[in-house]
This record gives structure tokens, sequence and C-alpha cells, in this order.
């Protein structure tokens, strides 16, 4: 990052963990000085309406209006990427002030977004961390299999949210090992027939969901309590519970399961 000029102008970003700030629910535009950000650290990490956008340095003890990013999932595609991306970048420069291999300070470069260790004989440059994660929507026939997590429990009440089953990759398997794995090990379903989908960057504080597509195979529900809630098959022409919010691959990956429930045909 540089020092942010006066004159410096373009949209600013400003991330409090995964709340950003916002002004009549619109990112700042104009110079550095109308927002008093001149003398902070900050770089162009894109381009929003043909305007750079300016991520700042993370300030702890701004008493400006920050709201939640997921707020913001109704924005086109490319512009809520690219606030996770500020996000994703804010998280990682916090979280990667010393060196892990040898504990000593480091600094961002100027090349590439990285930080470096800025003992010599170290040296070790370090790149923003992204966590992958399999989300899955299950079909059987007319039918897709949803979850109530237990996470949305306190959120939504009783009931609650159901969508799509999800988890993280673990060091040395494939996506489809995971999906595999996850949706055994939560619902106690079998699955096959995987097919890629799409992907979402999630800066919670730093994942990438990578959504697919399967069948069901085999096995009967049950539940990973300590995980799930409750986890059923809806038809898709019967009344359906709480979704995922628009603009969440998981309400991507629902609808299109409905849609291929509808078009099915029984053999």
């Amino acid at each position: 990052m540089q020092l942010i000029r006066s004159s410096d102008y373009g949209f600013w970003l400003l991330s409090q963990g995964s709340h950003i700030h916002l002004v009549n629910n619109y990112l700042p535009e104009g110079r550095a000085e109308d927002f008093h950000l001149q003398g902070k650290k900050g770089m162009v990490i894109g381009e929003l309406d043909r305007q750079p956008l300016w991520l700042v340095e993370e300030q702890p003890n701004d008493t400006r209006a920050y709201f939640d990013l997921r707020d913001q999932l109704y924005l086109p595609e490319r512009t809520f990427n690219l606030l996770n991306r500020g996000v994703e970048l804010n998280h990682f420069f916090k979280t990667h002030q010393f060196c892990g291999k040898c504990g000593d300070k480091t600094m961002q470069t100027e090349d590439e977004w990285a930080v470096q260790c800025t003992n010599e004989e170290c040296n070790y440059r370090t790149y923003p961390v992204i966590c992958p994660s399999i989300i899955v929507a299950i079909r059987r026939g007319k039918e897709i299999l949803l979850a109530n997590h237990r996470r949305h429990a306190p959120k939504y009440g009783k009931g609650g949210m159901y969508t799509t089953l999800a988890g993280f990759v673990e060091v040395g398997e494939s996506f489809e090992q995971t999906i595999h794995r996850e949706v055994f090990e939560e619902t106690g379903i079998k699955v096959k027939n995987i097919r890629y989908f799409g992907s979402q960057p999630w800066a919670f504080p730093n994942s990438q969901m990578v959504g697919f597509l399967a069948d069901y195979e085999s096995g009967e529900i049950r539940l990973q309590e300590e995980e799930i809630a409750d986890a059923k098959w809806f038809r898709y022409d019967e009344p359906y519970p709480e979704f995922p919010e628009k603009g969440t691959i998981a309400r991507a990956l629902i609808e299109a399961t409905l849609q291929l429930c509808a078009e099915y045909q029984d053999k």
C-alpha cells in the first residue's frame, strides 16, 4: 500500500472485518480529502464504474458507519466480488504482519498482493490465503435434499432456513472426495454424477465456495446432530421452506436443482 494523497480520486473501500463503510448505501466516491483519508495507507484494487476502487488499510478505531458485506448480495456479481477482494486483502494484511517461517516483521510487496519477510536471510513471501469449500445440491428424481444447519437457528428461529450442504476441503482431498465425505458425514447419503456448477468468493473471512450438482445414489437420512438440526427431501411442486438470500451460490444451486426436478421424467 502507499500513502494516500489529498487529490487521489475514486471509490473508497474501508472495511472492519467483514463489514464495509457505506454512505446512503453506496461506497463513498470523491477525492481522498473529502473523506479525510489523506495520509492513510491504500491501494487501487480494481475499477468500479470507470473509476479506481481504492482499498484503505483497516482502521480499527474508525467511527464511521459500517455494514455487513452479506447485505450487498443484491449488487452485480462483479461488484460484489470486488468488495470481497478488498475485505479479504485487508484480512490478509492484518493477520500476516509477522513471518510464519522465522517470526520477523513482514512488509507488503510492491509487485503483487503479498507480504515478504523483512529478514534478508529469510525473505519468505506469503500470498493471500483462500480456503476452498464445496457446496452441493442433491437431487433424487423430483426431490431436492435440503438441510437446516444449527448455525442458522439463532438467526432464523424455529424451523429456520433450509439450504444445501457444504464443507471445507481437507488437505489431500479432491473436491469430489470432499463432497462424498461431507454429504455422508452430515446426512448418511451417498451421491453420484457430480458436476461442477460455479463458484463464489466468500470473504467470511477468506473462503472460496465451489458449487456442484449431484444425484442421490443410496442411503437414508441420518443426521450429524452437532452440525445439522434437520434434513428433508422436498418436492419441487410442494411448499418450500425458507431459502438462502438471492445472490448466494446456495440459492443459485437450489433454483437450478428445482428446475431439474421439474423437468425430470419418471421412468
